[in-house]
C-alpha cells in the first residue's frame, strides 16, 4: 500500500520540489495546511527556506507546531528539511535577534563561523553507525544552501531512550549538524530534493520506513 505523506503548506518556499522528490520516492504525497489531513498523513515534512523567524511565525500561524507535537507524542513520522529542521531546535539567533523555535531539540542555530558564507553546494556528510536514513548513500554528497546551523548537539539521554544518531557535515573549518534521527522525528540541513539521487535515495529511504 502506497504511504501518505503531507508536506505543510505554510508559505514556504521549496514545497513544489519536494512534493515531486516524494512522489517519485513512491508517496501520496499532498501540499496542505489542513490539520487533520496532516494528522492522519502516514508521514509529515515540513519544508523552510530563508529566516529562521518568518519560518516559525508561518508555522504557528497555520498550528503547525501542535500537529508536530501530537504525531511525535503517537509516534507519528515528521521529517523536517532546512530550516524546517532548524526550527525543531529551541532558538535561533539570527542578526542578533534571538527567536523561540519548536523545542523540540534543545539547541541553538546560529551563523555558520566560516570564512565563506551561506554555504552553497555540495558535500559530504559523517554518517553514524546505524543509520537507516542514509542507508546506501552514506558516501555521496548532498546539497546544502544555508548560512546557518547547529554547531553543537547537546540532548542525551543516558540510556532511558536509544541516542539520536546525529550526521555531521563541516564548512570553512565549521562543523554542524547536516541530519538528525531520533525516532519519528527526523531532519536534514541539506535539501534532499535537490541533491540528485543521493537525496531521492535518502527520501525513498524515509518514505519505505513509513
Amino acid at each position: 500500500m502506497t504511504s501518505s505523506v503531507v508536506v505543510l503548506d505554510y508559505g514556504s518556499g521549496n514545497t513544489r520540489s519536494a512534493v515531486r522528490a516524494l512522489e517519485r520516492a513512491g508517496a501520496t504525497v499532498t501540499l496542505t495546511a489542513d490539520r487533520t489531513q496532516a494528522m492522519d498523513a502516514d508521514g509529515l515534512v515540513v519544508p523552510g527556506v530563508g529566516a529562521f523567524a518568518s519560518c516559525v511565525q508561518g508555522v504557528r500561524a497555520v498550528k503547525g507546531h501542535e500537529v508536530i507535537g501530537r504525531r511525535l507524542a503517537g509516534g507519528r513520522p515528521v521529517l523536517g528539511i532546512c530550516v524546517g529542521m532548524q526550527i525543531l531546535f529551541e532558538h535561533g539567533v539570527e542578526h542578533g535577534v534571538d527567536t523561540p523555535g519548536l523545542d523540540e531539540w534543545p539547541g541553538v542555530v546560529e551563523r555558520l563561523d566560516a570564512p565563506v558564507v551561506p554555504h552553497m553546494g555540495w558535500n559530504t556528510v559523517d554518517v553514524p553507525a546505524g543509520t537507516t536514513l542514509f542507508a546506501g548513500v552514506e558516501d555521496e554528497r548532498f546539497y546544502f544552501v544555508h548560512s546557518y546551523g547547529v554547531r553543537d548537539w547537546t540532548l542525551r539521554t543516558h540510556g532511558r531512550t536509544r541516542e539520536p544518531l546525529v550526521t555531521w557535515s563541516t564548512h570553512g573549518g565549521d562543523r554542524f549538524v547536516a541530519a538528525v534521527e531520533n525516532g519519528p522525528l527526523c531532519a536534514t540541513q541539506f535539501h534532499p530534493e535537490k541533491s540528485g539521487d543521493a537525496g531521492a535515495a535518502l527520501l525513498k529511504n524515509w518514505v519505505d520506513a513509513l
